[in-house]
């Protein structure tokens, strides 16, 4: 069988559906289910109740992913971060996750998740330019 490959630099998400369902039932065959769940914990203005940063992450296949941690630069400095993470890994541990990881970039935080007990399982350097991409990891 042969297929026409076609370009575009503005794909619909019918397109990445397409490309997703084949690659979704390879992986299910090979690893199972991986039992997504997706959680967030929201820092809000106690006065306006209005949502300013926060955690999002996922848990899939016994691993939980840290997808988003941002604190405001005006509320930084008083352990909101470490708090979050703090809940962040309970929650882990109640699913019984194997360990958590996330990303960060040179210029963001990896020194605070080394704090946290965070090592560096990749990297990738000049992404951005002049910068480095880490992966980390905490095993549990």
């Amino acid at each position: 069988m042969t297929a026409h490959i076609e370009f575009t630099c503005s794909p619909s998400e019918q397109q990445r559906e397409a490309i997703l369902k084949p690659l979704r039932a390879h992986n299910i065959s090979q690893a199972g289910e991986p039992q997504l769940q997706t959680f967030a914990w929201s820092l809000r203005d106690p006065h306006s109740g209005e949502a300013s940063g926060g955690l999002y992450g996922k848990i899939s296949s016994g691993w939980m992913f840290i997808e988003l941690l941002a604190v405001p630069e005006s509320l930084r400095g008083h352990g909101l971060g470490r708090d979050l993470m703090a809940l962040a890994e309970a929650r882990a541990r109640e699913a019984g996750c194997l360990g958590i990881w996330l990303d960060t970039f040179s210029f963001q935080a990896p020194a605070f998740y080394r704090k946290l007990g965070f090592t560096v399982f990749g990297e990738l350097a000049d992404y951005p330019p002049g910068h480095t991409r880490y992966f980390m990891r905490k095993l549990l």
